[in-house]
């Protein structure tokens, strides 16, 4: 009887290797340990924002406007909930998306204001908060490139044949990935401006 049944065992686990159930389980982690990077990243961001912000306001104080805004887009990207089931819900994503937009559009207005306050701009500590912030975005685009790798090789997994038949069967369904908030917008070239009209 017991090895009728490690018999029926092996045939079980050998069929769900063969028709990609493991594979779903590697892909469903990687994606997974990807999307906690991205997080992770951005994390970093919302920490160094509150600092950012104390070293500008005691050169900028007229700025209120500006710093407000950045503060209240923290504070909005550090209310959201974050949790496994995000990566399963595109509206949320979508959420998730703006609200980081949002920091995004706030902090690129804060580091223009920067422009108009030289001793600013020379002050070590908003030089090295600068620095970090630019080294920061740049993991959050590494991170979130890995994130969209790992979801279109999962994508692509439950969606070809015959493994869409186990991922029906175990519930598995196409994961959202990041978009653009404006497609139109970012296919138009920025334009620099060094200030030959004035």
């Amino acid at each position: 009887m017991r090895r009728l049944l490690n018999m029926l065992l092996l045939v079980a686990s050998l069929s769900l290797s063969g028709c990609g159930y493991n594979q779903f389980q590697s892909l469903d982690e990687e994606a997974k340990a990807n999307w906690s990077e991205v997080l992770n990243q951005y994390q970093r961001r919302a920490d160094l924002v509150p600092n950012l912000v104390s070293t500008v306001k005691g050169y900028a104080s007229h700025e209120e406007k500006v710093l407000t805004e950045v503060t209240e887009a923290r504070a909005k990207v550090g209310s959201m909930q974050l949790t496994p089931e995000l990566l399963n819900d595109p509206d949320a994503l979508a959420k998730f998306q703006a609200a980081q937009g949002q920091l995004t559009s706030a902090l690129s207005r804060l580091m223009v204001v920067s422009e108009n306050y030289p001793n600013l701009k020379a002050d070590a500590s908003f030089r090295d908060l600068q620095a970090q912030l630019e080294g920061t975005e740049n993991r959050v685009t590494v991170a979130r490139n890995r994130y969209i790798e790992s979801v279109k090789q999962y994508n692509v997994a439950v969606r070809s044949f015959p493994n869409n038949l186990t991922a029906m069967m175990f519930g598995y369904q196409p994961k959202p990935s990041f978009t653009v908030e404006n497609e139109k917008a970012i296919s138009t070239a920025p334009k620099v401006d060094f200030g030959s009209d004035k």
